[in-house]
């Protein structure tokens, strides 16, 4: 072989090593990124910084008890008692989606709260921005300052001590990213005694077929007008407070379509057409409306206007005409007897109702430190003192078996009915609902873009309703239609990952920038290579 063979050989091998290496470069790249997207979590400190002042935001929501304030307040009163080196400047909303629209808004500008009460679905969209929510896995099992920690200065519960079903609501991709913090259902509020006037007796598990049944009962009219069996003006037998939760609800207990763990829409099928065409049927008769549509349920229950209506467990406290918080004129109060059921089944024999409430979030700060102090308070809102003050507030339960089974809360149970405020007889009933009926409650898979399908779930029944009552032909080409828009409004027809109407949520990920940059350096050596490949031909 000449000398110029040799070289050119040479040449050939070495070029070909070179782009071996570049691939194995960008196969190894590749490798670490999607190594980067298995987040390992929160790196906790080896101890806790009290020679440091610490200054913590926590964005709660209330409605107008101010027991509940109260309790927040003094929460936070012994927590800095224990820490004095952390504050914590609570701020309150009066609804969920306010607090979910102001951490979108204050994720682009970095100034998310440290804490804050939230729901995972809305917990799924704020984490797919960069590493905004902390995955809590690392901290729930450090011995340190984990769950029970033995450098944690308050009781705090152990991991095994939060009811598991309502800690798995908290995982998302497999990983905690909450915990929970109050727990509640739906109930049925039925004025008995007005089931009892048509010749009916309330079963212990409501049936769709009982609820229709009753309802276009009651809502028979007298001659002049008036409804024949309130003798009123106004009279809506059903009325549902959430119609998101119905829809829900009904699918499930169909053993229908809603969504599935990886995000996939299943909610457009004929099952659900079903429903909404008998939810059009009683619209029309006068016999069910919504709260969106007609008002908030408890009013019209405690003025005789409402046979059955569906609310929160934790709005217990304003249903009946002897409830604490009733919200209208004393002279529009109509005696009655409350009866307090699960939601309607199809199956009453396997009851299915939705598992609800508020979790806590941490969101990410540079100082590691920082988030160390957000998770101390998380921990303290779990403690029996807050759990059991807090739900004796309303119909919530606590979301830890110590503090479900404490002296304290077990005594609460027991004095249903002593008066009514504290020991209100429906709001116990209401609690003692969840408790019995724990392990008969689900959730629903939580994704970036769940939140936004719940909401479209409740506008497919508020659609139909609205158009029934405006006389408008509700038929399949209706039902079509309906559904495109419906899927088109909230975004569920596009891909995951442009859900939430396109909201800006954070940077792209510095593991895509370097892989982005490293394809880059690998094609610019490529070309480089065999550029000089072709100069050395041409000489």
């Amino acid at each position: 072989m000449s000398g110029q063979a040799k070289r050119s050989r040479k040449r050939r091998l070495w070029g070909r090593a070179v782009v071996l290496v570049l691939l194995a470069g960008l196969t190894i790249a590749l490798a670490g990124c999607h190594g980067a997207r298995q987040t390992e979590g929160f790196s906790v400190p080896e101890s806790f910084d009290e020679s440091r002042q610490y200054e913590l935001t926590f964005w709660a929501k209330n409605d107008t008890n101010k027991s509940q304030t109260d309790i927040y307040k003094k929460a936070i009163e012994d927590f800095q008692a224990l820490y004095p080196n952390i504050t914590v400047n609570l701020r309150l909303y009066t609804d969920y989606g306010k607090i979910y629209n102001d951490v979108i808004t204050n994720i682009s500008t970095g100034t998310t709260p440290n804490v804050c009460i939230t729901y995972p679905d809305h917990i799924a969209t704020y984490k797919s921005g960069e590493n905004v929510v902390v995955e809590l896995d690392r901290l729930f099992e450090d011995e340190r300052f984990g769950l029970g920690g033995s450098q944690v200065r308050f009781d705090a519960p152990s991991q095994e001590e939060i009811v598991p079903r309502f800690l798995e609501e908290c995982v998302i991709d497999g990983r905690h990213y909450a915990v929970p913090y109050m727990r509640s259902t739906e109930a049925c509020y039925i004025n008995k005694t007005y089931v009892e006037k048509l010749g009916y007796q309330v079963p212990d598990v409501l049936t769709w077929d009982f609820i229709w049944e009753v309802s276009e009962a009651a809502a028979k009219k007298n001659a002049d007008g008036t409804f024949a069996l309130n003798g009123q003006e106004v009279l809506i037998p059903f009325l549902y407070k959430s119609t998101d939760n119905m829809m829900i609800q009904m699918l499930r207990q169909k053993d229908a379509g809603y969504s599935d763990g990886a995000g996939n829409i299943e909610i457009f099928n004929d099952t659900t057409r079903q429903l909404l065409y008998t939810m059009a049927e009683h619209v029309g008769t006068g016999a069910f409306s919504t709260f969106k549509i007609s008002g908030y349920p408890a009013n019209f229950l405690n003025a005789g206007q409402c046979v059955f209506a569906v609310d929160s467990t934790a709005g217990s406290t304003w249903m009946g005409s002897d409830a604490p918080l009733v919200d209208i004129s004393e002279d529009a109060l109509v005696e009655f007897e409350t009866a307090v059921r699960p939601v309607p089944q199809f199956d009453p024999e396997h009851p299915e109702m939705i598992s609800q409430g508020p979790s806590v979030c941490i969101f990410n700060k540079e100082d590691p430190q920082e988030v160390l102090a957000s998770w101390l308070f998380v921990q303290y809102l779990l403690t029996d003192q807050v759990q059991v003050a807090y739900a004796e507030t309303e119909g919530y339960v606590p979301v830890t078996i110590k503090a479900q089974q404490s002296a304290e809360y077990q005594d609460y149970l027991a004095r249903a009915g002593e008066d009514d405020d504290a020991h209100y007889r429906v709001k116990i009933e209401a609690s003692r609902l969840l408790l019995d009926h724990t392990g008969d409650t689900f959730i629903t898979p939580v994704f970036n873009g769940s939140a936004s399908l719940r909401d479209a779930a409740g506008q497919l029944i508020e659609n139909v309703a609205k158009s029934t009552r405006r006389k408008e032909t509700v038929d399949d080409k209706y039902m079509d239609k309906l559904f495109s828009d419906v899927s088109a409004m909230y975004h569920l027809d596009e891909p995951r990952d442009q859900t939430q109407g396109k909201r800006e949520l954070g940077p792209l990920p510095m593991a895509s920038k370097a892989l982005l940059a490293g394809l880059a350096a690998v094609w610019a050596l490529i070309l480089l290579y065999l550029l000089s490949r072709r100069l050395r031909k041409a000489r």
